[in-house]
């Protein structure tokens, strides 16, 4: 066998339980080949790929909290510190209850490629809690958010791991942890990102994800001879990158027709009505039930099913492995043209592939994704800087940072005799930069 292949065996055996982790390592080696086959034996003498595919370090720790009825609940909390060769820990913390030790590996091992794309020195890391927010009174947030960062307040900082928001965490979790590391570490810094404007925060972080989604698909339609104006777009999610996925693909002038949460999706044939769907998610907390109850036309289906939905553009925002080989067929049978991941690996690796195989263009998470921890990156500029930038600059910063990751995707796997396969052109283009600070700075 070669190196790859020894390496993904090892951790077949040792991290069988660790499916989602296992599915990146697979995805992300296997793509990688033609990089490591120029230069195999180097690469087994200087064991960079398991030092590559080993956290750094990881931390799992209890964490205690009172409900308001006086009782003690304990959930695990978690940090994996994946890789620093390019630049501090970066990367959000979950709390979601299905959140688990593969889960978060999962993702740190993603976000060190998605950090390299940016061009920001930023490494890799993740973490979170099986804690979940839903139902919870602010009081019981807040608690559980001191008792988390009591302990995390001791392995990170602005110059060594600087957490930000996910799935379950957003200004408020990020206010709650920022006022707990503050009063603990005597420091005001920019140790945490997503905070509010009030105390440290950058403008355009709320929309950056989604926004930053569409100036990549935006480019690399442009680099095909169409463009977004007129075009038919199904969006899963209705969380904040969602949601400002479906304001700027409003903006370039295309029709959404789709959003969803976890209880169940609607079709709005009439295009989603920005508006209301702020309200119903931002505003009340509800779900996408109650916005079809306010829209005469719109149609809401319980469950799974929006991939059914006629679109030409596909932007899966929601969660890992949600869209399936069988939704994929739908898609291309009804003329689907680009898919481009706003969530972390929504696409099974068996969709992937039949995108692939039937001349969709697709974009992996790791690329398409990655303006929330780029203005992430920009918020830690500033608060070192001291200064507030305006919302135009720093969604300028984030557009030009979207447009290069295209196009360094695009020429990796134009290098590497794979032309049109973003897949790989995101994990090339995303490993060498690391592979070669890691060789750079021997073996640590």
């Amino acid at each position: 066998m070669g190196y790859i292949d020894d390496v993904l065996a090892f951790h077949r055996r040792r991290d069988f339980n660790e499916s989602e982790f296992l599915q990146a390592l697979d995805e992300v080696l296997n793509s990688i080949r033609p990089v490591i086959e120029k230069d195999e034996d180097t690469y087994r003498d200087l064991a960079l790929l398991e030092r590559l595919t080993e956290p750094e370090r990881i931390l799992r720790f209890r964490v205690p909290w009172i409900d308001d009825n006086g009782k003690v609940h304990v959930n695990r909390g978690y940090r994996v510190q994946f890789n620093s060769a390019i630049g501090p820990y970066k990367g959000g913390l979950r709390l979601h209850p299905s959140v688990n030790l593969g889960v978060i590996k999962f993702l740190g091992f993603e976000q060190i490629f998605k950090n390299s794309l940016t061009g920001l020195p930023i490494g890799g890391g993740k973490g979170g809690s099986d804690f979940d927010p839903k139902g919870k009174s602010n009081r019981e947030i807040m608690m559980f958010c001191q008792s988390f960062m009591t302990e995390l307040c001791k392995i990170i900082g602005e110059n060594i791991d600087v957490p930000a928001g996910d799935i379950g965490t957003g200004a408020r979790e990020i206010g709650y942890m920022f006022g707990q590391y503050k009063r603990i570490c005597g420091r005001y810094e920019g140790a945490l990102t997503g905070k509010g404007m009030s105390f440290g925060g950058s403008l355009t972080r709320r929309e950056a994800t989604g926004y930053g989604l569409l100036y990549l698909v935006e480019e690399m339609l442009r680099c095909h001879g169409q463009d977004m104006e007129g075009k038919t777009v199904c969006v899963s999610g209705a969380g904040n990158v969602a949601i400002y996925a479906v304001e700027k693909a409003q903006q370039m002038g295309a029709k959404v027709l789709t959003v969803s949460d976890s209880t169940g999706w609607v079709y709005d044939p009439d295009g989603i009505d920005l508006d209301l769907i702020k309200q119903v998610k931002e505003v009340e907390g509800g779900r996408v039930a109650d916005y079809a109850a306010r829209r005469p036309r719109a149609e809401y289906h319980e469950g799974r099913g929006l991939w059914i939905t006629p679109c030409e553009i596909a932007l899966p925002c929601a969660t890992q492995n949600e869209l399936t080989l069988e939704d994929a067929e739908h898609l291309v049978q009804n003329g689907v043209v680009a898919v481009a991941e706003g969530a972390n690996m929504p696409t099974t690796q068996e969709a992937t592939k039949y995108f692939q195989q039937h001349g969709v263009l697709f974009v992996p998470g790791k690329a398409a994704n990655a303006g929330g921890v780029a203005t992430s990156a920009l918020e830690m500029t500033q608060n070192s800087a001291h200064v507030y930038w305006p919302f135009e600059k720093v969604d300028r910063r984030l557009q030009t940072i979207m447009v290069n990751i295209f196009h360094s995707i695009d020429d990796a796997s134009r290098r590497y005799g794979m032309e049109g396969n973003y897949v790989a052109g995101a994990n090339i283009a995303g490993f060498e930069k690391v592979a070669d600070a890691m060789m750079a700075q021997g073996i640590v």
